[in-house]
């Protein structure tokens, strides 16, 4: 009991700081290339941001519980729109969201975080649907590639903040990387591999681990990189990886795990509550988002409350299910 309480705690610190470094790793890349708010925004943090969810799917999938990455691809969708973007509000002040493309994309990513909801109604995310997921997100790519000539700015416009690097400490910031999401795939193994000894001590549905602990664990580079823009002032950066991640999570990885294993919920009872929250949650964000082109403050605290509630709800609905 003790040493699997050990390992999810030291998975869920190795995730952080191996995520961090990618995050950290992409940003110094962008700086050195002067990448544009476009690339990083997307093809790139929105990228790393789903290596933690797409290395869960992986080894979920290895221990045959692919539910698993289902239930943390929700978890980190409620995340994502409520938690990161009410920290990103208090530290900047307010989310902009004022760019055409991010209003079109935001319509886009609650869509893409409610369609496996959908999908699944029928107790099964079967293969034709991973390679629909799959296809959509590939229609997005392309559209969005379309509208790259409106990001020009690039991610650091302060020319005396870029670093002027050579080329040897670009290399030794490529292995740092690397060293991460090698630390990132052990991560992710020692946290399937705890939360399917506490799902099975406890008798808990190994869904809801994933919608409550996995989900926060492997939202955390999109946490650490909207704090991280939020003091630059880029909302519309910040609005671009977070909807990017919930849509690279929702469409990409999801269609991943359901073509490597078809994912099966035969009990819907722990997953009832995180499936009205998505809705809530992307029901507010997009109104937010659409009316005023900006998530204010109170804004801001109403979904940090969305949050605390999904969380109490999921808790007490367990309670009383036991």
């Amino acid at each position: 009991m003790i040493l699997n309480i050990l390992l999810l705690i030291a998975s869920g610190a190795i995730l952080f700081w191996s995520a961090n470094q990618i995050v950290k790793g992409v940003t110094f890349a962008a700086n050195y290339f002067k990448w544009s708010e476009f690339v990083i925004a997307f093809f790139v943090m929105a990228l790393a941001g789903a290596l933690p969810n797409l290395f869960v799917g992986l080894s979920s999938v290895a221990h045959g519980i692919p539910e698993l990455s289902f239930g943390d691809v929700v978890g980190s969708s409620v995340v994502d729109l409520t938690l990161v973007v009410a920290i990103a509000v208090f530290i900047g002040g307010g989310l902009s969201a004022k760019g055409k493309t991010v209003q079109a994309s935001s319509v886009f990513a609650i869509f893409i975080a409610i369609l496996p909801l959908l999908l699944i109604l029928d107790g099964t995310l079967s293969r034709g649907d991973g390679a629909a997921l799959i296809l959509i997100f590939i229609a997005y790519t392309a559209w969005l590639i379309t509208k790259r000539r409106k990001f020009s700015a690039t991610f650091n416009n302060n020319e005396e903040e870029r670093p002027t690097v050579k080329f040897r400490a670009l290399f030794l910031n490529f292995i740092r990387m690397l060293i991460g999401m090698a630390l990132l795939l052990v991560a992710a193994e020692g946290m399937v591999r705890s939360m399917t000894f506490f799902a099975t001590a406890f008798r808990l549905p190994v869904i809801l681990l994933g919608i409550l602990v996995s989900g926060l664990g492997t939202s955390l580079p999109e946490a650490y990189f909207a704090i991280t823009a939020a003091r630059k002032g880029k909302g519309d950066i910040i609005m671009g990886d977070l909807m990017g991640s919930v849509i690279v999570a929702s469409s990409l990885v999801l269609g991943i795990v359901a073509i490597l294993q078809p994912i099966i919920i035969e009990d819907f009872s722990p997953f009832a509550i995180a499936r009205f929250f998505v809705f809530f949650a992307a029901l507010f964000f997009l109104l937010f988002v659409r009316t005023e082109r900006r998530v204010t403050k109170k804004e801001g605290i109403f979904l940090l409350g969305i949050y605390i509630a999904f969380v109490v709800a999921e808790i007490i609905s367990h309670s009383i299910g036991m």
